[in-house]
């Protein structure tokens, strides 16, 4: 290795002598090994499933499939021949709450129909058809007793279910009741169930006879009805004797309480007179209304009197309504009329002073003397009518108190009064419903025909097609699950083989550079030189093992590891394939070679001919491209590039760029730097651990003085392999570990 870190310091000379020596032992076993070649390593190494050797386990063994599903096959269509049929009827029955009309309470019948029926009263009605009751009745109608299907024990028990009931697994016939035994297999044969969305209860019933199985699907329909009708019958016969008992018993309350009102009326003098009030509150309104008449009275008088008064005072010409509406005033006026016609006819003819001028003068003057004395007369009159009428009010005013403080000692019995009658009322107002009831449920307890709740909308009819056994689906499943099973258990049996624990996988043939090929080849026993025992190689991929279980203890201190050193051929390559596979397991690792010496990555690659850093370099190729995935595990392979390109590029500071793009995408990025020759220190060493595979000829201080200086040139921890993982010399058999 020639990285710039090795060419200073004093320990140049033992690093170099240390290096020349491993290089110089190795050189000629590289010159003259043939190129090795990976062996693929087991399925629990890999974390992966080997699709193609399932298959071929499914294709070697597929005697164990074909004959299992083939007697399947034979068995199930020989059972279903066997199991005697089963046909089934079906009713239906739509619950839709409807009454006639007629038969409806009269509080009812206004309304067209009754509230919907809930999906919850639906169920119930379901529950009353699966309902006991109506069985033993359906069970005793078609003398289902006696009919072997029903009772088994009528055509004797067979002795594989004897001994089914004595290990517990089924019923023993004989330890239940010909009636359990009946209604055991009545409801194994019936099925009711609500239709979805809809009111609609769907009766099935199996038989071995289609035509019983007509019968008792309409039976059960019919049952169905007549069982709501004697519920029905039965609800209204038991309200009617309720209700008479206790009509009788209110009929003795009423009584009583209307007894309790007249004798506390009685008793308190509140009688009542028209208009359902008491005499005392009657009175006074009476006298109320007299009263207020009576003050209307005073006032009109008295204001019509002081009318006419002011009229006779002021000389104005009286034209009261009382006394224009007076017979000796209308007569006087009339004379006043008359002579001052004559006085006018006179007047023309005559002077003033003429005697019958004088003469109708002083007539005239004397009737407007009396119609003015009449006048007085009548203003008087009404000034007497008003003291006439304050005297009544005053009479009035001194009954109407009276009457008040009457009324305010008896307010306290009223009170009372209002109370009985009240109590009286309600008494009489539930009477009379308790009697309306009694009449409505008497009389539908006298119909026949007592209204139901549903109607059958479709009655069962005969079926000559067997609803059980189902004998197409029953032969498929059997055989299909047959066929599913046996393959299960020869796949099982792979996968199980695939995952033992394998450490050594044996090669087979050499491959030609450089596009090598992988062999799969079954592991066998091999024969190890006396210096390379089988204890030795498990403690290679041991220590591999717990170098990767640290990395992956420290997370991202261990994200970027350089793998190098001083091993020959394919050692170290093949170090950092297991390592990474182990890491793999639990992490998303990728590899990136930059040794380029070896075949080894492109022959694990599932595209050996992918491109690498070198076109990436060049901007041939895209990362998704150079990223490969290895054939044996869930390990990333990024390759150095192409055969033949141009090993200056990987000195590129654009190298750097993407092994940090790598870091941002993956757990752990192992570089293979091989002996790191040519490679710059920076692409190495920046935040990154170095593992270093050597030669196992190298000496304990050179080992010592390596780390030394790799840690000095910018490697976070150096961790030295006590011998790296390479092919076994058996024989000239090459050997690999495989990770």
């Amino acid at each position: 290795m020639r990285l710039a870190f090795w060419r200073a310091g004093k320990d140049k000379a033992v690093i170099e002598r240390a290096v020349s020596k491993a290089k110089s032992e190795i050189k000629p076993r590289v010159e003259t090994r043939p190129a090795p070649v990976i062996a693929k390593q087991a399925p629990a190494e890999s974390g992966d499933i080997d699709l193609h050797a399932l298959g071929g386990a499914l294709a070697r063994k597929r005697g164990w499939i074909i004959v299992p599903t083939v007697l399947a096959l034979v068995a199930s269509v020989a059972v279903v021949n066997l199991i005697t049929p089963r046909y089934k009827s079906e009713a239906r029955i739509l619950i839709d709450g409807r009454e006639n009309v007629f038969l409806r309470p009269s509080s009812d019948r206004s309304t067209e129909e009754r509230q919907a029926l809930d999906a919850e009263a639906v169920t119930s009605q379901v529950q009353l058809v699966l309902s006991r009751d109506l069985a033993r009745e359906i069970i005793k109608k078609n003398k289902l007793a006696e009919r072997p299907e029903f009772d088994p024990v009528l055509q004797g028990v067979s002795p594989l279910k004897s001994l089914a009931a004595l290990v517990g697994v089924g019923r023993d016939p004989f330890s239940m009741t010909p009636e359990e035994r009946v209604l055991d297999a009545y409801y194994d044969r019936l099925q009711a169930y609500a239709v979805d969305k809809s009111r609609v209860i769907v009766v099935e019933f199996q038989s071995q006879d289609p035509e019983l199985a007509v019968r008792v699907a309409n039976s059960i329909a019919d049952g169905y009805l007549v069982l709501q009708q004697n519920a029905r019958q039965d609800q209204a016969r038991n309200a009617s004797q309720w209700l008479a008992g206790e009509i009788e018993s209110l009929r003795k309350k009423v009584s009583e309480a209307e007894a309790k009102v007249e004798d506390f009326r009685s008793k308190s003098s509140l009688f009542v007179g028209t208009n359902n009030t008491t005499l005392s509150n009657q009175q006074m309104g009476e006298v109320n209304t007299q009263l207020n008449n009576a003050r209307a009275l005073k006032a009109d008088a008295e204001s019509k009197a002081r009318l006419i008064r002011e009229m006779l005072q002021s000389g104005k010409p009286i034209e009261a309504s009382e006394v224009v509406n007076s017979e000796l005033m209308r007569r006087l006026s009339e004379q006043r009329v008359t002579l001052r016609a004559q006085l006018a006819e006179q007047s023309s003819t005559l002077l003033g002073n003429h005697p019958r001028i004088k003469e109708l003068k002083a007539q005239l003057g004397d009737l407007d003397n009396q119609i003015r004395d009449e006048a007085a007369k009548i203003s008087r009159s009404l000034e007497n009518d008003a003291r006439i009428a304050g005297g009544r009010v005053d009479g009035l005013t001194a009954s109407l108190e009276q009457l008040k403080k009457q009324a305010t000692s008896t307010n306290g019995q009223d009170v009372q009064l209002r109370a009985l009658e009240r109590e009286a009322k309600a008494q009489r107002d539930l009477l009379e419903t308790y009697l309306a009831k009694y009449r409505e449920a008497n009389t539908r307890e006298t119909i026949d025909t007592a209204p139901t709740e549903g109607r059958i909308i479709s009655r069962a009819i005969v079926s000559n097609t067997p609803a059980y056994p189902k004998k197409l689906p029953i032969v498929l499943i059997a055989t299909l699950a047959t066929l599913l099973l046996s393959s299960g258990l020869v796949v099982t049996g792979e996968l199980l083989r695939q995952t033992a624990p394998r450490a050594v996988a044996t090669l087979t043939q050499p491959v030609a550079r450089p596009e090598p090929v992988i062999d799969v080849v079954e592991m066998e026993p091999v024969t190890l030189q006396p210096d390379m025992t089988a204890y030795a190689e498990v403690n290679e991929v041991a220590e591999i093992g717990q170098l990767a279980e640290s990395l992956k203890a420290a997370g991202s201190a261990a994200q970027k590891v350089t793998v190098l050193g001083t091993a020959p051929g394919e050692a170290i390559t093949l170090s950092t394939l297991t390592l990474a596979r182990h890491l793999a397991r639990d992490a998303r690792v990728v590899v990136v070679d930059l040794a380029a010496s070896s075949p080894t990555i492109a022959a694990v690659s599932v595209d050996p001919a992918a491109p690498g850093l070198a076109e990436l370099m060049q901007g041939q190729a895209s990362f998704a491209q150079v990223i490969t995935r290895d054939k044996l595990s869930r390990l990333h392979l990024v390759m150095a590039g192409r055969p033949g390109f141009d090993r200056s590029l990987l000195q590129s500071p654009r190298v750097t760029l993407a092994i940090d793009a790598l870091l941002r995408a993956y757990d752990h990025v192992l570089i293979d730097a091989g002996s790191a020759s040519d490679l710059p220190a920076e692409l190495l060493t920046a935040n990154a651990r170095a593992v270093v595979v050597p030669d196992t000829s190298m000496e304990a201080d050179a080992r010592a003085l390596m780390c030394e200086q790799l840690r000095a040139v910018g490697f976070s921890e150096v961790t030295m392999l006590s011998r790296p993982v390479q092919p076994s010399d058996a024989g000239e058999t090459p050997r690999v570990v495989a990770a």
